[in-house]
């Protein structure tokens, strides 16, 4: 990791013969290595910190002396695990999580390789630099639906050379781990490269039994966060693997899952805490990593335990913690001042030796980033006017004695199959008699393919709506009325990407998602929350039942949680292993 901090300078900081550049006084430094609360100074030079004890170093005219009386001074947390792409985008998420204390998150990269391939997001990285804060990478070997071309999208000779990057600390979540399970070499001759330059293997097993879970430590996974009960955390945990403990806008999991440690008594050293990505309206109100560590606390955690979890545990998992995670002596000095230990809402942030927010601002510029310049492939390859035919959105029901699959939603993202006796017209399943019932299609960017299927439980009243939010970024149209579906689905086109709701011929709620169909482009945080918020509740007015309706769009494509699921390959029943409903090729109609 590059510094400007050179250690003879560090050690004339230490040794009191070089003035300090920010001094931390009076304060109670919370030592994440010994487990103990101790009244010291920090002494800070360049972006590094040179000293940590009870004497008074050297200071001069230009050294920022800061009272800490009363406070603790915490490193900054850390978040292993974060998804930059849930409407908000890498800026302005930092915008909103850093004056929050977290100096450094973790990230996945799924869209933005999806969307620009190696060369473009090697450029975002590059770019993205002049973040403040500390922004990693974790880099996907395969998405999370199989798609065609999807292996050679993923080559590996790509994926090792996005390993080779400082910034990218590991391989992403494998959410299909069953390909890891049966002992896929496409996946596994990556792994074995990322182990031989030291870096991560995050995980992701959900449902993964104890026993399964041995073929997927042996596989090379480092760590997993999906665990939901104590038990299963404490196979993962048992098992060798850095167990990351998750509570998040879909999973808001910790009362249940923080027993391992309250209950269990289990050693915490290889044990993390991540938010998984969460919703914009679950930062705005349960915040982020401090919010992690301020629930811990409030069930049953000791601060300091929380403070280890959310620190060096972090950095030592990634492989960081030469650097990050700990106030001491040659570490980056990532610091933050806490009021107490209750909130732990900080009153100051450091990052890299420089004040970067006070009292939840940020005081720092962000970088102009220029979204547009990485995409290497256009929002969509056809005309809009092909989406003006309602039998793209109708589902094939040429004999009506045999019962049609539906997509029951049990939960926000769990489905089941139930077989419905529905009436045909012109060749086309009837809904008019059944409410509740929605048509949906998945219709390929490029104009090639449609996926079609019918859901239950998704909402009760709603006559079109489109989304390129979701799993693959293709165009997913939802409703009842395929009028509407396509008058919501050419507004998408028009836009390049988003969320449009049409209801009563009326355009209700329209989300402009122009980078990879999945994120706002400005820096205003507040937009995402304003945008997500506006969403959740006019579809919970319209039947939605659930809580979290960005992973009910994003995974109802994806083709590894149970029940069916709406993919390019068609209509895909996960538990069979089978198509239900191929896709229909559209390949003649595709304008060039």
């Amino acid at each position: 990791m590059i510094r400007t901090a050179k250690r003879t300078e560090l050690i004339e900081v230490a040794q009191g013969r070089r003035p300090a550049h920010i001094v931390i006084q009076g304060g109670i430094v919370a030592n994440v290595y010994s487990g103990e609360f101790l009244r010291q100074n920090v002494a800070i030079y360049e972006d590094a910190i040179a000293y940590v004890g009870e004497n008074e170093v050297a200071t001069d005219e230009h050294t920022i002396v800061i009272d800490a009386e009363g406070m603790y001074v915490s490193p900054g947390f850390i978040e292993p695990h974060a998804h930059p792409w849930v409407f908000y985008n890498p800026v302005s998420m930092t915008a909103k999580v850093l004056p929050l204390g977290t100096t450094t998150t973790v990230n996945d990269n799924l869209f933005f390789y999806l969307h620009f391939g190696v060369d473009g997001f090697r450029q975002l990285v590059e770019d993205l630099r002049a973040l403040p804060g500390n922004f990693f990478w974790l880099v996907r070997l395969v998405s999370q639906a199989d798609f065609p071309g999807e292996r050679d999208w993923f080559d590996p000779e790509s994926i090792q050379k996005l390993l080779e990057m400082d910034e990218v600390v590991g391989t992403a979540e494998v959410t299909r781990w069953p390909l890891l399970y049966q002992g896929d070499p496409f996946l596994i001759d990556t792994i074995e490269v990322a182990k031989r330059m030291r870096k991560v293997i995050d995980g992701h097993t959900a449902g993964c039994s104890y026993e399964k879970l041995n073929s997927i430590a042996a596989s090379g996974v480092s760590a997993c966060h999906e665990a939901i009960t104590a038990k299963e955390a404490l196979h993962r945990l048992r098992l060798g693997m850095w167990t990351t403990l998750r509570h998040s806008s879909l999973r808001p999991d910790f009362p249940e899952i923080i027993r391992l440690i309250t209950e269990k008594r289990v050693s915490t050293h290889r044990i993390t805490m991540t938010t998984d990505g969460p919703h914009p309206g679950f930062i705005e109100r349960e915040g982020f990593v401090d919010g992690l560590v301020r629930k811990a606390v409030e069930l049953g955690v000791p601060p300091m335990t929380a403070l280890q979890m959310a620190t060096i545990n972090a950095a030592t998992y990634l492989r960081l913690d030469d650097d990050l995670g700990g106030i001491a002596p040659g570490k980056l000095a990532d610091v933050i001042l806490l009021p107490d230990l209750a909130t732990f809402q900080p009153s100051l942030v450091i990052s890299k030796g420089r004040i970067v927010a006070r009292d939840g601002k940020l005081l720092v510029p962000l970088p102009k980033i220029d979204w547009g310049r990485y995409v290497s492939k256009k929002p969509f390859l056809f005309a809009k006017e092909r989406l003006e035919d309602e039998h793209l959105y109708r589902y094939p029901h040429p004999k009506p004695e045999k019962p049609v699959p539906v997509a029951y939603f049990k939960s926000n993202v769990i489905t089941e199959r139930k077989d419905i006796h529905l009436p045909s017209v012109n060749g086309y399943a009837d809904l008019s008699r059944h409410p509740g019932l929605l048509y949906a299609s998945l219709i390929a960017r490029n104009g090639q393919w449609v996926a079609k299927a019918i859901l239950e439980r998704f909402a009760v009243d709603i006559d079109g709506m489109a989304s390129t939010y979701n799993t693959t970024t293709k165009l997913l149209v939802i409703g009842r009325n395929p009028k509407a579906m396509a008058a919501a689905a050419k507004r998408v086109h028009e836009m390049g990407g988003g969320i449009v709701v049409v209801d009563d011929g009326k355009t209700v709620v329209e989300i402009p998602l122009p980078f990879t169909g999945m994120m706002t482009t400005g820096h205003s945080f507040d937009t995402a929350v304003r945008f997500h918020d506006e969403l959740l509740a006019l579809l919970q007015e319209r039947g939605f039942p659930f809580h979290d309706i960005l992973y009910t769009l994003l995974f109802l494509t994806c083709d590894f949680l149970p029940g069916l699921r709406l993919i390019p390959y068609g209509l895909y029943d996960v538990k069979r292993a089978e198509i239900v409903l191929p896709a229909e090729g559209l390949e003649e109609k595709a304008v060039k």
